[in-house]
């Protein structure tokens, strides 16, 4: 098909990518900073601990430009950096983010000391981090694109459309979505070269950042199986037998190297809250705000959860404070989060059903063994695009995540947790466009008055598909235009209502 041939120019592609996520990254400080700004804040019934330190000037200036980015669970992660984990309901935010917030803002943020307090250096470090992990982030998916898919416009595409993600607030704002998004893209990209050193490793800085990196491991445990049914020895009985042992030894090793960083914050949470240990020095601001709160800290009673067969913090907390739960949000009040997380759902559910259709035999074998997928008949190579057989285990590990989320977690959740996961996000709707939108099936662009706003631009005869798409708006098909709404219209009201305290996704 003359969309999927590659592209002849990769660095320009790339250029591209870097040069709209830079642009869709600056939009969107602007836009939330102005929007915070004229919008006054919801009164939110949300963490909000006291500050400890005397603001001044450039304090007040960063809460007004970057303040809208400080909501929600940000919040938590700057307390997490700046205090450390002093309640108990902290521990539901893993390390890794936090971490790299006090590092960046003690060494590259030092020289303000004496304009910024360390809470005010946290935010100005969260935005730049995050800002810059967004970025990288697109240009790791569009490796990882070219790698999987081997159709470097799907890849193209998907990854300009990462730049405009539904859950494009939550890459801008104080939550650890960018640099995860980062490191799980990265992961994936050295695994699909074969580097599965670097990619356990990332894969495992991944788990440090956040709880469902531990999911991860799936792609090292189905990339070793897979290299052990295709060996040729297994006709060899002890060459067999010792290529089994070596896989259960790999296993095992993936298992420890990924899920370590989850054991190790178990570990400390523990040690903290339910071994006799000597007090920390807890301000008397902090310690107010738990007695007034509820707030559990280390130097109180022995929780429940430590007399635990297997006692994990993190369950208890996401039980107890979040009420997280198989089936605890099927409630007829949360209809309308259903419906918040109804678009990123379906596009799961119809990614899977789409591929799953389209490559069943290579489905029940788990894409485990090499079976006859349609292709080029002439080359006997499978076909590129979404329906590439490589592209089986990153819908499985999408599907397992829309159930989980589904069923377990707060639904609205979905959006983000789905956008900075899973590739198949971008996957699906870059071939949904490729497939139904005849402006993209040449790389000229089609005849006719250029809109002013992309003459503005410098975009008479634009090389970016996106732009393409919107300077003809009038022309596209319907399923372009459904999904550009939810790409943009997710984009623009997750900086409305989430940067004034206001609930979303």
């Amino acid at each position: 098909m003359p969309w999927c041939e590659r592209m002849q120019l990769w660095e320009p592609s790339q250029g591209e990518v870097l040069r709209f996520a830079v642009v869709c990254r600056s939009l969107t400080l602007v836009l939330q900073a102005l929007f915070n700004a004229l919008i006054p804040d919801h009164a939110a019934d949300a963490f909000s601990p006291p500050c400890l330190e005397p603001t001044g000037l450039g304090d007040q200036l960063v809460e007004w430009l970057l303040g809208g980015l400080s909501h929600w669970d940000a919040e938590h992660f700057l307390f997490i950096a700046e205090h450390g984990y002093v309640y108990e309901h902290n521990f539901a935010f893993f390390p890794g983010f936090p971490l790299a917030l006090r590092v960046g803002a003690e060494l590259l943020l030092w020289p303000l000391q004496g304009l910024l307090t360390l809470r005010s250096r946290l935010l100005l470090m969260a935005v730049l981090l995050n800002s810059l992990c967004s970025v990288l982030a697109a240009l790791a998916l569009y490796q990882l694109g070219c790698l999987v898919l081997r159709c470097h416009r799907l890849a193209f595409l998907s990854a300009l459309l990462f730049c405009l993600s539904p859950a494009s607030v939550f890459l801008a704002s104080g939550y650890s979505e960018s640099l995860f998004a980062l490191l799980v893209f990265s992961s994936m990209s050295q695994l699909e070269r074969g580097h599965s050193g670097w990619s356990t490793l990332l894969f495992a800085l991944a788990t440090v950042v956040r709880s469902n990196g531990i999911i991860n491991a799936g792609f090292l445990f189905h990339a070793q199986c897979r290299d052990f049914l295709s060996s040729p020895s297994l006709g060899d009985l002890p060459g067999a037998l010792g290529r089994l042992l070596r896989l259960v030894t790999f296993l095992l090793l993936i298992a420890l190297g990924v899920g370590l960083p989850f054991a190790l914050f178990q570990l400390y949470a523990y040690s903290q809250f339910c071994q006799p240990h000597l007090p920390h020095l807890i301000p008397e601001p902090l310690v107010q705000l738990a007695k007034d709160k509820g707030y559990r800290v280390s130097a109180g009673d022995q929780p429940s959860w430590c007399a635990w067969r297997l006692p994990l913090i993190y369950s208890y907390v996401q039980d107890v404070y979040w009420n997280v739960g198989f089936l605890r949000y099927f409630e007829l009040r949360q209809v309308p989060n259903f419906l918040l997380a109804g678009p990123v759902a379906v596009l799961m559910a119809w990614a899977a059903w789409t591929y799953v259709t389209a490559n069943l035999q290579h489905c029940l074998t788990l894409g485990l063994l090499r079976s006859k997928v349609r292709g080029d008949e002439k080359s006997g190579k499978p076909p590129p695009g979404f329906h590439s057989p490589q592209v089986f285990v990153y819908v499985a590990h999408s599907t397992a995540l829309l159930l989980f989320g589904a069923l377990c977690m707060h639904v609205q959740v979905l959006t983000r947790f789905l956008g900075s996961s899973t590739p198949i996000v971008y996957w699906f709707p870059a071939h949904l466009l490729q497939d139904w939108e005849p402006l993209l099936w040449t790389q000229e662009a089609v005849p006719g008055k250029v809109p002013v706003v992309c003459s503005l631009l410098g975009q008479g005869a634009p090389k970016n598909p996106i732009w393409r798409l919107l300077c003809k708006w009038r022309t596209c098909s319907r399923i372009t235009r459904a999904i550009l709404s939810y790409f943009l219209s997710y984009w623009l009201l997750g900086l409305l209502l989430h940067c004034n305290f206001l609930p979303w996704t």
